[in-house]
């Protein structure tokens, strides 16, 4: 999988450590396919008071994209 400049750039700015996103990569606690060629993953981060991040993939591209990711205040 690949890492947009992206993604990468909101790791840092937002805070978010690369081993949670990889928790989210690989045992999230959901997954929503939308239907823009994109599949979020969603996974509750205790160590960052219980939030839950979303990490978005682009599946139209090969290899996938790692495209963003973000603390959702949204998910209940």
């Amino acid at each position: 999988m690949r890492e947009s400049k992206h993604f990468t750039d909101m790791l840092v700015e937002r805070g978010i450590k690369k081993e949670w996103a990889k928790l989210a990569l690989d045992s999230p606690d959901r997954i929503e396919k939308k239907g823009d060629g994109t599949r979020h993953l969603i996974k509750r981060i205790p160590e960052f008071g219980n939030r839950w991040l979303r990490v978005i993939v682009n599946t139209a591209t090969v290899p996938e994209t790692l495209i963003t990711a973000f603390f959702d205040r949204r998910v209940r």
